[in-house]
């Protein structure tokens, strides 16, 4: 009797291998997409620039510091978040006022969903780079120190929005989407402490796991090379 073939995986190798060009492609067409009829083309700077450093910096290191699937693609969502902030500003993103008004409230809310995000994406980069360079694989650490650095990474934004608005004055509206909240500093960290907490304890395990394909797909590329 013959055995049963083994399942098949949900993604090949070569879809995984794939998937951070097409990532690539998908965030790129739609910067691009976004600078046309921006709201205000100073805020679209402002909030895209990460996207226009991170994803040139991702594809550099592609070949000597690959990154997981899982935050490939967390990275590509955060980037989309920022796109479409940048394109309407926080304070006017069309889905945020369909919220506002479903649910009564004072404010349009991408600015805290973004926030969220902002803690809940770099936590997972943050996460793997610590796994990935230190050696706090299984340490009790891990967690706790990620979440500080998500917090101090939300801290030098929020710097970044001071500045910007001292410099900038009331043209600097816009990119700080206070919408009138005088402790909107403070929601914006909280919502970054949210988000990161949230990601560790939603995702760690999928993130190991994503991990563990990360280095058998290296494995197998490093293979031939050692036979020739």
């Amino acid at each position: 009797m013959s055995a049963h073939p083994a399942p098949a995986p949900a993604m090949t190798l070569p879809s995984r291998r794939r998937l951070p060009a097409v990532l690539a492609v998908g965030v790129s067409a739609a910067l691009v997409v976004s600078w046309f009829g921006a709201a205000d083309p100073t805020t679209w700077l402002l909030e895209t620039v990460w996207v226009m450093v991170g994803l040139p910096l991702a594809i550099l290191l592609r070949h000597r510091f690959p990154l997981s699937g899982l935050l490939c693609g967390l990275l590509a969502a955060h980037a989309l978040v920022l796109i479409v902030g940048g394109h309407y500003t926080y304070a006017e993103v069309p889905a945020g006022d369909w919220v506002r008004d479903w649910l009564g409230w004072d404010r349009n809310p991408y600015d805290r969903f973004g926030h969220l995000v902002q803690g809940f994406v770099p936590a997972v980069l943050v996460r793997e780079l610590l796994l990935r360079t230190s050696p706090l694989r299984g340490s009790r650490w891990l967690a706790p120190l990620t979440v500080c650095a998500c917090l101090a990474f939300s801290a030098v934004f929020e710097m970044l929005e001071w500045l910007a608005a001292v410099t900038g004055g009331q043209a600097a509206d816009a990119f700080l989407g206070t919408q009138g909240d005088v402790w909107d500093t403070q929601w914006d960290m909280f919502c970054a402490l949210i988000g990161a907490v949230c990601a560790l304890l939603l995702l760690s395990r999928v993130h190991d796991r994503s991990l563990i394909c990360l280095s058998r797909e290296r494995s197998s590329n490093s293979a031939p090379s050692q036979r020739r």
